[in-house]
């Protein structure tokens, strides 16, 4: 039965610019025209909108908030970026499968996508919450045959500035910290996750990894991050559809890749610091003691370039930062 109805929504969405028949469903999945009526009510009732009209048949005009890899691939409008998308409900972490399938030959543009995780991770190791069915945890196998390994960090700043002009255009107004996070106001809304496999002077893959926090009230977080993270839904008061924020972020990072392999840093460098979060702020760094100093810009290389107390200049390409 489901295996049936996972073949009707594929259908549908193959013709989603066009009607169907229902006898031509009913003969393409050789089940009866009522057991194709059937189905149309159950997926009505798990979100997705249908319109019939006689003598044209059915297609799809709405798809539930909850993701699936036929609604995020309805509208998907990239070149690359999720050709192939391996969609699970729920995994220990999107990062260790695409490893996997890197490993396996997986090819460039690739996501792995979950409703949860269990064992989701951030920078550092730290446990990332990613509670079944609120947010976006993905995460994607990027091949740059272009790029050297020591520029492969800027790959997180480049889809940092893809998260944030995404999110602008779902009326979310975001900052950039350096180096991974996005916040609104003082509170974390994603996450980003970098991890490459390279030898010398060749990159054979990317992984990049993202959790971003949809539809979350406070209490949907674990109690130590409740004073610490937000989501769209705390933000705008709206629930969000995932399945379009998947979109809106897949098309924005191909482009400021493709922007990056082509021009360089630079330009992403000019977006970038817009977005960046304390911007000529006094902040407090965390090395072998703590200091403090004013975040000035980013560097070509994506390095931190802070001023301490003194009025010396410092360039940071990894510190412990307390914002």
């Amino acid at each position: 039965m489901e295996d049936k109805r996972k073949q009707l929504i594929e259908l549908l969405f193959s013709n989603k610019e066009d009607y169907i028949s229902g006898q031509e469903l009913s003969n393409r999945l050789n089940i009866s025209r009522s057991a194709i009526w059937k189905h149309m009510n159950e997926l009505k009732n798990v979100g997705y909108e249908m319109e019939a009209v006689t003598n044209k048949g059915y297609r799809i005009i709405k798809v539930p908030n909850t993701i699936s890899e036929q609604a995020l691939r309805w509208g998907l409008d990239t070149n690359w970026f999720g050709n192939l998308i391996n969609y699970k409900p729920t995994v220990g972490s999107t990062q260790t499968i695409a490893h996997e399938l890197a490993r396996e030959g997986a090819s460039h543009g690739t996501v792995v996508i979950a409703n949860e995780q269990t064992m989701g991770r951030g920078r550092l190791k730290r446990y990332w919450d990613s509670t079944f069915g609120l947010g976006l945890w993905f995460s994607t196998i990027l091949r740059p045959s272009s790029l050297e390994p020591k520029n492969a960090t800027q790959i997180t700043l480049v889809a940092a500035v893809a998260i944030a002009r995404a999110l602008v255009k779902h009326e979310v107004d975001v900052k950039i910290k350096w180096p991974n996070d996005i916040f609104v106001g003082d509170l974390k809304l994603a996450g980003i996750l970098t991890e490459m496999q390279a030898e010398q002077h060749l990159v054979d893959y990317i992984i990049l990894g993202i959790g971003l926090n949809g539809n979350q009230g406070i209490n949907d977080f674990h109690p130590s991050v409740q004073e610490k993270a937000t989501s769209i839904y705390q933000v705008t008061g709206e629930q969000v559809n995932l399945n379009h924020i998947f979109q809106t972020i897949s098309k924005e990072f191909e482009q400021m890749y493709e922007l990056f392999l082509e021009k360089g840093f630079g330009p992403i460098k000019l977006i970038w610091e817009n977005y960046a979060y304390k911007m000529d702020e006094w902040i407090t760094i965390k090395t072998n003691e703590l200091w403090e100093a004013k975040l000035l810009s980013i560097q070509n290389d994506g390095a931190l370039r802070v001023k301490d107390e003194q009025g010396t200049e410092h360039t940071l390409y990894s510190a412990e930062i307390l914002w």
